[in-house]
C-alpha cells in the first residue's frame, strides 16, 4: 500500500485525466449546437407519445457524433413526457448481431433474458408486447455498420411497427461510413426511410477551442503552453479533424513531459508525442477491423513493402498501387489465411472503409494511364501494419 501512497503523493501536471478521454461528455459541447437541435427536433414527438422518424447520423471518427447523441439522450431522459418513452444506447462493436441487440434492448424489461435459450421469435414478440403498451422505444445503434446481419436487424425493428398498436420503435443509427446504406438490400432501405445528418470534421480553430476547454479541466493551471495547443490543433486539422486524435495527442504529450520531470507541456512535447500516438491509433484501428478488411490492408502493406509492378509507369506517383494488383494480392492472402475472397464489389467497399478510417488514400488514375483504375497508397508505416496483421491473421 505504501508504494501506492508514494505514487499518489507525487506532484502531477494533470488535474483530471478522465476529461481527456474520448468517452468524456463535457457540460458544454462546442460547435455542435445545431446538430443537437436537429436531433432534439427528430426526437420531440416521442415526448408527446408519438413515434419519431428514424435518423441516420454520418461523420468521420472524432467528429462528435456519439458525444452529441449521448448529450441529447441525457436531456431526453430528464425531460417530462406526456407519454411513455425510453431510449436505449447500444454499441454495435460489442452487440454486433440482431439477436444480441434485441437481447440487450429487452433485458431491462425481462431480467431472465441474461440466460441463454430464448429464441428470436420470443424476443420479437416481447418487443412488440412492450411497445404495444403505449411505449415509444428509441434505439441508438452506434457504429450500426458493424452489425453482421444488418438487413435482418433493420427490417425486424422497423417492421415491428406494423404489429404495434399504440407505441412504436424508432432507430438512431450512427456510422462512420456515408456509403453504409449501399450494402442494405432494397427491402431494408425502404423500411428504414430515415432522416439523415452529416457531422463535418472540426476545423483547426474549432479544435483549438475544444482543446482549450479540456486543458482547463484536465491539466493544472498554466501547465500547457498555448503553442502546444495550437500545434496539436494544426496537426489534427491537417490529418483528419478528429477531436479524439487531438485529445490523445495532448494527453500523450502531457505523459511524456511528466515522465522527464517537466512542469510545462510545450510544442516540442506535442511533436514528440505525434509518432507514438499515430502508432497507438494504427494499432487500435487495425485491431477493430473485420477480418476481410484486415486481409485487404495486409495485401496493400505487402505490396507497399515489395513495390508496385507498375511503379515505373508515367503518371503513377511513388508509393501508389493499382487496385487490380492489390485485389490479386488480397486473393493470395485469403488463400494463405484459408478464407474465401469476396467479390470485387465487396472489395471496393473495403477500400472505401479503409479510406474513411484514414488507413489508405484512394484516388482515380490520371490521364497518363491507359484505362481507368483506382490508385491506392498506404497511410501508416508498412512495417508496423505488417507486424500487427501477421499476428492477427496468421498468428505469427
Amino acid at each position: 500500500m505504501a508504494s501506492f501512497d508514494k505514487i499518489l503523493s507525487e506532484k502531477s501536471i494533470f488535474k483530471d485525466l478522465s476529461v481527456l478521454s474520448p468517452h468524456y461528455v463535457p457540460k458544454e459541447l462546442p460547435y455542435r449546437n445545431q446538430q443537437m437541435h436537429e436531433i432534439r427536433t427528430v426526437l420531440s414527438p416521442a415526448l408527446k407519445g408519438q413515434k419519431p422518424r428514424n435518423l441516420i447520423i454520418y461523420g468521420k471518427t472524432g467528429t462528435g457524433k456519439t458525444c452529441t447523441t449521448k448529450k441529447v439522450m441525457d436531456e431526453f431522459i430528464e425531460a417530462k413526457s406526456l407519454g411513455k418513452t425510453s431510449m436505449h444506447y447500444v454499441n454495435c462493436r460489442i452487440y454486433n448481431s440482431r439477436y444480441r441487440i434485441l437481447q440487450r434492448l429487452l433485458k431491462g424489461y425481462i431480467p431472465e433474458l441474461e440466460k441463454s435459450g430464448f429464441g428470436l421469435p420470443f424476443l420479437y414478440e416481447k418487443l412488440v408486447e412492450i411497445a404495444s403498451g403505449g411505449e415509444q422505444l428509441v434505439v441508438i445503434l452506434d457504429e450500426i455498420d458493424m452489425v453482421k446481419d444488418l438487413d435482418e436487424l433493420v427490417y425486424t425493428l422497423t417492421r415491428s411497427n406494423d404489429e404495434i398498436k399504440k407505441g412504436g420503435v424508432s432507430i438512431i443509427g450512427i456510422s462512420n461510413r456515408l456509403s453504409f446504406k449501399d450494402s442494405l438490400d432494397a427491402r431494408s432501405k425502404s423500411s428504414l426511410y430515415e432522416t439523415e445528418m452529416i457531422f463535418e470534421p472540426y476545423t483547426a480553430e474549432q479544435l483549438q477551442k475544444i482543446l482549450e476547454q479540456r486543458v482547463k479541466e484536465g491539466f493544472g493551471d498554466g501547465v500547457v503552453e498555448s503553442g502546444a495547443i495550437n500545434l496539436a490543433s494544426a496537426i489534427t486539422s491537417q490529418e483528419s479533424g478528429d477531436a479524439r486524435y487531438a485529445l490523445k495527442l495532448l494527453n500523450k504529450a502531457g505523459e511524456m513531459a511528466q515522465q522527464v520531470g517537466k512542469e510545462k507541456v510545450t510544442d516540442d512535447d506535442v511533436e514528440n508525442a505525434r509518432k507514438k500516438v499515430e502508432l497507438d491509433l494504427t494499432l487500435e484501428t487495425i485491431n477493430t477491423l473485420p477480418e476481410m478488411h484486415q486481409l485487404v490492408l495486409y495485401a496493400i502493406a505487402t505490396l507497399t513493402r515489395s513495390g508496385s509492378r507498375y511503379s515505373r509507369l508515367e503518371g503513377v506517383d511513388t508509393g501508389f498501387l493499382f487496385s487490380g494488383e492489390v485485389y490479386e494480392e488480397y486473393e493470395r492472402a485469403c488463400k494463405t489465411a484459408r478464407k474465401r475472397p469476396r467479390s470485387s464489389r465487396w472489395y471496393k467497399e473495403y477500400l472505401n472503409d479503409l479510406e474513411t478510417l484514414g488507413m489508405i488514400v484512394a484516388t482515380p488514375s490520371g490521364k497518363g494511364i491507359r484505362g481507368q483504375t483506382t490508385l491506392i497508397k498506404l497511410g501508416p508505416n508498412p512495417e508496423s501494419v505488417m507486424t500487427i496483421l501477421k499476428k492477427n491473421l496468421f498468428g505469427s
